[in-house]
């Protein structure tokens, strides 16, 4: 609603100077194709119209070498000084350097599907903090950020003139980074104004308190629908009583017009059901192992029941990593999605009777566009709908079971591709920032489900809490060496190379 988006059925929204959005999958916003067309996306709405128009007469130039056409380019152009483009050039040329390594004219037309999630949250983030907007709106912008850009985000936030509203579960952050925390849940919106590490006091607290009023509530209108019923007896047989019986009356209607208090949230009741199945001991094996590009060869090798944290900088290589284990696979669990070939030379193959599962980062399913989780778990999974109604209730998926995956929350679209795993009956488990989107408690209901998993599990996480419950680290360097130290290792950052 204060995007604009969305018309508010009571009431209004007012903000004052620019404002700047963050989708929370930025590299999905419509017509984002290029650089050029993600950064455009944060620019104000003048220089979006007069890039438009400079791009085509751009294309009409292509067509048409006439002395009209070349007039159209030479306004457009003239048109795009004036909007403040070769500003906004000049500002990206900045945030391409920062995020990307490079100057904006070297990567204007590279696609964004090329960039990871983690480059393209740090590209648009650079252009929303750098640019003249007062107000801005990031929707999980610390999302694929790896531990040096969650910092680098946190720094930014703190030091920002700028007013910034950010939706965030990433628990380090918020209690950096944010001085007041909004919560929206059960119908209600309430403040608490102080940093998240008390938060979670405050809204015990609170619960208390609106649990004790509606105690009383609850006592109060039962004892005037006992006086009220006692008054009634009493005036059958006593008409001086009549007027106390009105009155008592009027006493209780206006009491149940005034409506009890706000009832307390109710916590979210997830309950996955990972089970896995037996493998060979050895099910993952990684002979030489060299992703194109990205990495130095090495030599892996992941055990039945192991749990092992994939870390490392964004761009590092760990995402392409988890989509060819998948894509080597022998078999895929029932509903699965094929998986593109990654380019890599070396041996990475799978161990007997081993079905990976593959959770996506960015949520990008076309398998899934335009399908509702109901029909969705019906068709792939071969499950009556009451059965899928039974399934997408245990993952609180049963308010949203007749939309469109497209229309879900980001946190509702993982926990579905949970949920998909499950059924699946997926012996290895390859996930992909599973917790970015997740709240708190499914971020939870997942680890107590993978603790009780009878199978492998690989995580690229940046997520430092979730990566405490692994028995294994993978880190991907960056200077492209592959390599395994005790401990989780959260400062490497990239390298910038030419591109």
């Amino acid at each position: 609603m204060i995007a604009g988006d969305l018309a508010p059925e009571e009431g209004t929204v007012a903000h004052s100077g620019g404002l700047g959005v963050m989708r929370q999958f930025v590299g999905n916003v419509r017509d984002a194709s290029s650089v050029h067309d993600l950064l455009l996306t944060t620019a104000a709405p003048r220089v979006r119209e007069a890039a438009a128009a400079l791009e085509a007469a751009e294309l009409a130039m292509m067509e048409h070498d006439d002395e009209p056409t070349q007039m159209r380019y030479a306004t457009a152009l003239a048109g795009w000084g004036d909007a403040g483009g070769y500003e906004a050039e000049v500002l990206w040329d900045a945030c391409c350097v920062a995020a990307l390594g490079v100057a904006y004219d070297r990567c204007r037309w590279r696609e964004a599907a090329t960039l990871s999630g983690g480059e393209q949250k740090r590209l648009v983030l650079e252009a929303l903090l750098r640019g003249s907007d007062e107000v801005l709106l990031l929707d999980e912008p610390d999302n694929y950020l790896d531990v040096p850009g969650k910092q680098w985000l946190e720094e930014r936030l703190r030091e920002t003139p700028k007013t910034v509203l950010l939706v965030s579960h990433d628990r380090e952050l918020l209690d950096r980074a944010a001085d007041r925390i909004v919560t929206v849940e059960a119908g209600t919106v309430w403040v608490h104004g102080d940093r998240f590490a008390t938060y979670a006091a405050a809204r015990r607290d609170r619960n208390e308190r609106l649990e004790e009023l509606r105690r009383r509530w609850d006592e109060e209108h039962a004892k005037l629908k006992q006086l009220v019923n006692t008054l009634k007896n009493k005036a059958a047989f006593n008409d001086g009583l009549a007027s106390r019986y009105q009155a008592a009356q009027t006493r209780l209607r206006k009491f149940e017009e005034a409506g009890p208090p706000e009832v307390p949230p109710r916590d979210q009741s997830l309950k996955m059901r990972l089970r896995g199945g037996r493998t060979g001991k050895r099910t993952v094996i990684c002979e030489g192992l060299e992703l194109t590009g990205l990495m130095k060869p090495f030599d892996a090798e992941v055990w039945y029941g192991e749990r092992v944290a994939v870390l490392g900088s964004n761009g590092s290589g760990k995402s392409h990593f988890l989509r060819l284990l998948a894509g080597v696979a022998d078999e895929l669990p029932r509903g699965a999605t094929p998986v593109e070939p990654v380019a890599h030379s070396g041996v990475a193959r799978l161990g007997a009777r081993v079905l990976p599962g593959l959770f996506a980062q960015t949520h990008a399913r076309p398998d899934l566009a335009g399908r509702t989780p109901c029909e969705i778990v019906m068709t792939e999974h071969a499950r009556l709908r009451g059965d899928a109604m039974n399934a997408l209730a245990r993952y609180e998926l049963q308010m949203c079971a007749e939309q469109p995956f497209e229309t879900l929350s980001g946190g509702q679209q993982a926990r579905l591709q949970i949920l998909l795993l499950e059924l699946g009956g997926a012996t290895l488990l390859l996930l992909d920032e599973p917790t970015d989107n997740l709240d708190l408690a499914s971020a939870e209901a997942l680890q107590e489900g993978l603790e009780s998993f009878e199978g492998t599990v690989l995580a690229v996480t940046h997520d430092r809490w979730f990566a405490r419950t692994f028995d294994r680290f993978l880190v991907f360097g960056s200077d492209g060496a592959v390599y395994e130290p005790p401990e989780a290792v959260w400062d490497e950052t990239r390298v910038v190379r030419s591109r």
